[in-house]
């Protein structure tokens, strides 16, 4: 029995606009928790929100009280925290039907005659070899979210561990629906449902990379509510979060054995940052990866060269303990679902020898005519509890988002980062790391090259299948 539902085509444009989080600081250590922490904390004024032996994160302070902190025995640096905004602008919609779940078979999920960006890496290979996951494999999404309300999305139903879940970053309460049965980690965006089903999923509406790893919600953004103080649909958008949250979600991925940890973020501060936060995000990448966490992140959307940064610190790419993800999309994808040059480089999509490591479909770019850029977006589930910018549409049924970004890159990375697990064993993110770029397609300049990296990710050679 097959039924209705909308499709939702967004562009994403995850611009960063960077800003300070008032009141709250960052404090780093230098070997575990300093005796009395909190109580100094205390006598200044101040609460601890966040405590870890790499950092802390405290609130309620100024920049005085804060700079108290940093005479403690044992503490390596106190600096403010910085937030950060996603911008999304929806675009259109149009009907289309489900079907029964094929986790066995993901080419034959409704949407995938539409999913060019998983033929493009070779997937389907990788599905009729029979690789189709391992739930014993843990991929940590830091993002917005993974969809829940009473039961969760059909494409995601089975996949996702909530028990683990964890928020680091709230939603504005004016923007929960009245009634809204509340989930802590729940997706009020829908970045964060795309980017989880990419990964893996049930192949209902749309396939991801792999059908049996298993997910786990680690809210790092949350809606923000632009005035009037009465929320609606249209003044509930995009996504907010801080530095110091999306250090705690990679620490915490990192403390519960999570093998894999995607983080479509962008990842840059802007220049008024001075690179003060190098220090902080180096240690705790650095200890996610003495722990067994590979962690994959977006090179960002802001068409900069970071060989040369323009106007950003590119500080998650910097990390040699991190892979960089740089987006590629067709440059003609018809109604008769033709797809030209999938692996054609993004218009939006950052680059830079130094920074990039590897490449993955992430959608069509802004210089693609628009009556034909949404055929090229990569499609995957849209969270039914989505209100920001509009998608309250996406409604209580199985329902899918078509999107573009190095937001939708990364996850297919991850994807098969925790195939590569399988294969490898747990504990070796080097080893991850290394197979996806030696496995890689090199595009673009002979070796390692600006736009590409070490090539386009293959998923059938990573896996040894040709």
């Amino acid at each position: 029995m097959t039924k209705r539902f909308l499709v939702v085509v967004c562009l994403l444009l995850l611009s960063v606009s960077a800003f300070a989080a008032d009141g709250r600081y960052l404090v780093g250590f230098k070997s575990g928790v300093p005796s009395g922490f909190v109580n100094a904390v205390n006598a200044a004024g101040g609460q601890v929100v966040f405590e870890h032996r790499i950092l802390a994160i405290v609130s309620g302070l100024d920049d005085a009280s804060a700079a108290s902190l940093g005479k403690l025995n044992g503490v390596s640096e106190v600096q403010a925290d910085e937030s950060f905004t996603l911008d999304v602008a929806a675009s259109e919609a149009e009907t289309a039907f489900d079907g029964p779940a094929s986790p066995t078979n993901p080419a034959t999920a409704v949407f995938y005659s539409r999913q060019w960006h998983m033929r493009a890496i070779g997937a389907n290979v990788a599905w009729a070899a029979g690789r189709l996951g391992s739930p014993n494999v843990k991929v940590a999404i830091l993002d917005t979210g993974i969809d829940k309300r009473s039961s969760p999305h059909a494409d995601l139903a089975g996949h996702v561990n909530y028990a683990l879940g964890a928020q680091f970053q709230l939603d504005n309460p004016l923007c929960y629906p009245v009634g809204y049965p509340f989930q802590p980690t729940d997706d009020l965006m829908f970045h964060g449902t795309h980017v989880a089903a990419t990964v893996s999923s049930n192949a209902v509406a749309a396939a991801g990379v792999t059908s049996m790893v298993t997910l786990i919600p680690v809210k790092v953004l949350g809606l923000t509510n632009t005035p009037p103080a009465v929320a609606s649909p249209g003044t509930c958008t995009g996504g907010s979060g801080s530095l110091g949250a999306v250090l705690a979600g990679v620490l915490y991925a990192a403390d519960i054995d999570a093998d894999v940890a995607n983080m479509s973020l962008g990842g840059g501060f802007y220049k008024m940052g001075n690179g003060r936060y190098v220090g902080l995000i180096s240690q705790t990448f650095n200890y996610a990866h003495s722990k067994g966490l590979l962690v994959v992140v977006a090179a960002g959307n802001e068409s900069t060269d970071l060989d040369h940064d323009g106007p950003l610190y590119k500080t998650y790419c910097g990390s040699p303990n991190t892979v960089c993800v740089s987006a590629l999309g067709p440059t003609k994808a018809t109604t008769s679902l033709v797809f030209e040059n999938v692996d054609s480089f993004a218009s939006y999509s950052n680059y830079g020898r130094s920074a990039i490591n590897v490449a993955a479909p992430g959608g069509t770019g802004s210089g693609v005519p628009a009556n034909n850029r949404q055929r090229g977006y990569v499609t995957a589930a849209c969270s039914r509890a989505a209100i920001s910018a509009g998608l309250s549409i996406c409604g209580t049924g199985t329902f899918v988002v078509g999107s573009n970004g190095t937001s939708m890159a990364a996850p297919h990375v991850s994807g098969l980062a925790a195939l590569i697990v399988e294969n490898v064993g747990k504990d070796n993110p080097a080893q991850v790391k290394a197979i996806l770029q030696q496995s890689a397609d090199d595009l673009g300049q002979p070796g390692t090259d600006p736009i590409y990296g070490k090539g386009r990710i293959n998923v059938p050679a990573a896996l040894g299948l040709q």
